[in-house]
């Protein structure tokens, strides 16, 4: 079976700050609630991350700064010492295999459960999420959150911060600050989720102020330039509603222009909207765009390949995908030689848990002599090469 191979600026090698990158195609990050209950990494996340080194980058799933911020089960986490050590074998593992990884914070806010984390969660407002909830014992109704107070406010501010720190600890390049879909940071920049009227609700720099005062902390912390910021203008996703999505990221992005930071990652990139237009001229540093590539609809052939490519011609400096990497361990090499692609299969996208749509997609061996001794015959095929296990955290 022959292909033919791509030309395409995906394949060029990038700069991000210090990290010189092979290509400029970024695995965004996937939850896939596969750590102990803990929230420390488990054996089978090293395996997953190393079969996708070859990645220009690797963002690693939402990890938690705090036990009240977790989200679902089984969700990493990055306070304390076990964490640390769990996460430090996932990245040993991907720079032995020539990878660089940053981690995702997130703080899931009122998108949480005391069953999940024995807490509950909390929230710039007492505004519940409007809708069930995955715990241990099936899907539940979400509860009210407690309304963060002021001192509540500054602790997770510096939560995030050690959170970075311990990243770095963890052999980490740098870290993501998550103010996406529907999770703290962004719930308070939204109208719906935050009704205060301090100095962090109301107006659009009110409602902007935590999300930035996060992400300083965080630069404080560790260096601007192993900071990024990731963003989901006008996504509803979470029960999320905005109010003023025109208004909210211009100033997002005007406060946070000169911070130096790292990158600046947009969820569901649309070249055609001309929100993309006005962030990509405002942002002076590196632009990674996740296409919009449909919520809930199935992947195209190419895996947003060519979404991809019309993002960095309109200005994005490197493409975020996820499914694609999810499915296509070797997603990086079948783009390449313009290989087909795995199917996802949703089923096992999140909360089964084990090797099942995790570690077990296949990864491209087309070995020549097959084809030519079997002609018409399909391209072989073989698990992903793992790592040699590594031994659970202390």
């Amino acid at each position: 079976m022959t292909h033919t191979p791509a030309i395409s600026r995906l394949f060029e090698p990038a700069r991000l700050g210090a990290l010189h990158l092979p290509n400029r195609l970024v695995m965004a990050p996937l939850t896939r609630n596969r750590a102990g209950v803990d929230g420390v990494p488990q054996p089978i996340m090293t395996t997953y991350y190393a079969q996708r080194a070859s990645a220009g980058l690797i963002i690693a799933e939402a990890a938690t700064p705090n036990a009240v911020g977790q989200t679902y089960p089984h969700i990493p986490a990055i306070y304390n010492e076990r964490h640390v050590a769990g996460w430090r074998h996932v990245t040993e593992a991907v720079r032995a295999a020539g990878g660089r990884m940053f981690l995702q914070l997130q703080h899931g806010g009122r998108v949480g459960h005391p069953d999940n984390s024995g807490l509950v969660p909390v929230a710039p407002s007492p505004v519940p999420l409007p809708e069930t909830i995955h715990t241990p014992d099936g899907r539940q109704d979400a509860v009210v959150p407690r309304e963060m107070t002021l001192d509540g406010i500054r602790s997770t501010v510096a939560d995030f911060a050690t959170a970075a720190r311990n990243a770095l600890d963890a052999g980490f390049a740098g870290v993501e600050v998550h103010a996406a879909n529907g999770h703290l940071l962004h719930q308070f920049m939204s109208q719906g989720t935050n009704r205060r009227t301090d100095a962090y609700g109301g107006s659009v720099t009110g409602r902007i102020r935590f999300a930035v005062e996060v992400t300083q902390a965080v630069a404080e912390a560790i260096g601007p330039d192993r900071v990024g910021l990731r963003i989901s203008p006008g996504n509803t996703i979470n029960g999320i509603d905005e109010g003023d999505t025109g208004n909210i990221y211009p100033a997002l992005i005007e406060t946070l222009a000169d911070s130096g930071l790292a990158y600046l990652h947009l969820v569901f990139a649309d070249p055609d909207q001309p929100l993309f237009h006005d962030l990509r001229k405002s942002w002076p540093g590196t632009l990674i765009a996740n296409p919009a590539l449909g919520w809930g609809t199935p992947l195209p052939a190419d895996g947003g390949m060519q979404a991809g490519e019309r993002l960095l011609a309109a200005g994005a400096d490197l493409i975020a995908l996820g499914r694609a990497f999810l499915a296509n361990p070797d997603l990086v090499e079948r783009l390449r030689i313009g290989a087909p692609l795995n199917p996802v299969r949703d089923q096992h996208m999140m909360y089964v848990g084990g090797e099942t749509g995790y570690t077990d997609y296949p990864v491209l061996a087309a070995v020549q002599h097959r084809a030519e001794t079997q002609p018409g015959s399909e391209p072989a095929y073989a698990h992903a090469p793992a790592p040699a296990p590594a031994p659970a955290g202390p």
